[in-house]
């Protein structure tokens, strides 16, 4: 018996039958393409002689995009009618914008280059800091160098620890003072303290855990500026701001300026204010770098563990004498080539082995850790050549010792008076404004200040003998 599934004569006639079909469908396809190809050959026969190039390999045109018709005429065209071009809307500061597009809720503070109050945009109602900077009056319609030298800084600082720059906004130009430019604002996003109004509420200092979270965000924040040659030259708690997330921000950047190496040979040793001013620009140095910066790191340092101030002097002769107190009468093993600095040339020190030479920090700060103290001692070094690079801060074995860095999302939260009210004036000095002259005058002597009294002024005023 045959298989079921064997094929018959049936099966084979129609496969036959098939094959049949697809020859036929084969050879109508190929006839239509020769007729179409002899259509075409005929009509470029048919066309003048001078637009007989061979165009079949010519891709088809690109769409156009431009919103007027040009009823089909060729875009390559000599003469063709000029078309109005697509245009995106990108972001800019020029031109700027309205400073009326701001609603200014309640005044902060005032400070050494500008006024800072919070304001809610009317556009987006996003809360930010608006700071009115003091431009000086040119007579020549100019703008002030620590203006530009502030925003320049702020709009290459883009770091999480740094605050943002939004964009700048301007009044209506011919304002009082201004010398015609009109009043210029700097947008930049609200944050809710500063780490000076909170250590003066504050009934007890930071913990260990948070100084060293707090130290962290801020040696990054200095780290990024060095990288980018960016010198902040008036680091201080006032100048850090704090969010309600334990994130800090560093602020005002109107001292601030780009250097490159070598360093600028017009660098002010007028910068920093008094408190956190580092030894060799209170002596006259006009030759610096990162190091008054870490200087100044290393005051922000004390001033967290003590809850105030670590060196709070009256003047430049008082501040010099709580630096000396605290770090030790500088020599020139421990600071090689001092005397040679512009205002050292008076300094009447104490004869060799009659006062204190090396640092106190060790007993000033009994509770802190040899490694914390270790780093304090290093970054109040008064060679700058010895102070630590903010890389090698971040790196100290005192941030890797318990107890370790609290994490941000535990920080406590503070009530806000930047939020709802203005700041008291704080008691802290100013940084120095432009133009001002160092007060450093006299015979500087310092031969007194282990006995247990201040160093006096003579006649009002020490008069200054350079040359």
């Amino acid at each position: 018996m045959p298989s079921r599934w064997a094929d018959t004569e049936e099966d084979a006639a129609e496969e036959a039958q098939r094959k049949a079909e697809k020859k036929r469908i084969k050879a109508e396809k190929a006839q239509k393409a020769e007729k179409a190809r002899l259509a075409a050959a005929q009509a470029r026969a048919n066309k003048p002689s001078n637009d007989r190039e061979d165009d079949s390999d010519r891709p088809a045109k690109r769409r156009r995009v431009s919103e007027e018709d040009d009823g089909g005429q060729d875009e390559r065209t000599e003469g063709a009618a000029e078309r109005k071009l697509l245009r995106w809307e990108v972001p800019t500061w020029s031109p700027c914008r309205s400073a009326s597009l701001f609603e200014r809720l309640n005044h902060i503070e005032e400070g050494s280059y500008g006024y800072v109050s919070r304001a809610r945009s009317k556009d987006t109602g996003e809360v930010v800091a608006l700071k009115k900077l003091k431009l000086e009056p040119f007579r020549d319609g100019g703008f002030a160098v620590t203006a530009l030298r502030e925003i320049q800084c702020l709009n290459a600082s883009k770091h999480r620890h740094i605050v943002d720059l939004r964009e700048i906004v301007t009044s209506r130009a011919g304002g009082q003072g201004s010398g015609g430019i009109g009043d210029v604002y700097l947008v930049m996003e609200f944050i809710e303290h500063d780490l000076k109004t909170l250590l003066e509420d504050m009934p007890e200092p930071f913990m260990p855990s948070e100084v060293k979270t707090l130290l962290l965000q801020l040696g990054s924040a200095v780290e990024y500026l060095h990288d980018h040659w960016i010198l902040h030259r008036d680091l201080k708690t006032s100048n850090i701001l704090m969010n309600n997330r334990g994130e800090i921000k560093l602020a005002d950047f109107g001292m601030a300026r780009s250097v490159g190496d070598p360093a600028p040979k017009d660098l002010t040793q007028l910068v920093v204010t008094l408190w956190y001013r580092s030894p060799e620009l209170l002596l006259g140095t006009k030759i610096y770098d990162g190091a008054v910066d870490l200087w100044s790191l290393g005051c922000i340092f004390g001033e967290l563990l003590l809850k105030d101030a670590l060196l709070p002097g009256k003047n430049e002769v008082d501040q010099l004498s709580k630096m000396f107190e605290l770090c030790g009468i500088p020599t020139e093993d421990s600071w090689p080539g001092f005397k040679r600095l512009p205002n050292a040339r008076t300094l009447r020190l104490p004869p060799p082995g009659k006062a204190q030479t090396g640092s106190i920090v060790r007993s000033k700060f009994p509770t802190l850790t040899n490694a914390g103290a270790a780093l304090l001692n290093s970054l109040l070094s008064l060679d700058p050549t010895k102070r630590p690079t903010a890389k090698e801060m971040l790196s100290h074995p005192y941030f890797t010792e318990d107890p370790r860095p609290k994490p941000t999302a535990m920080f406590p939260t503070f009530p806000s008076k930047a939020g709802q009210e203005k700041r008291r004036r704080q008691d802290s000095p100013d940084a120095p404004a432009r133009g001002d002259a160092p007060r450093l005058q006299g015979d500087l002597d310092f031969s007194s200040i282990f006995k247990g009294r201040e160093t006096e002024e003579k006649g009002g005023g020490f008069q200054l003998k350079v040359g």
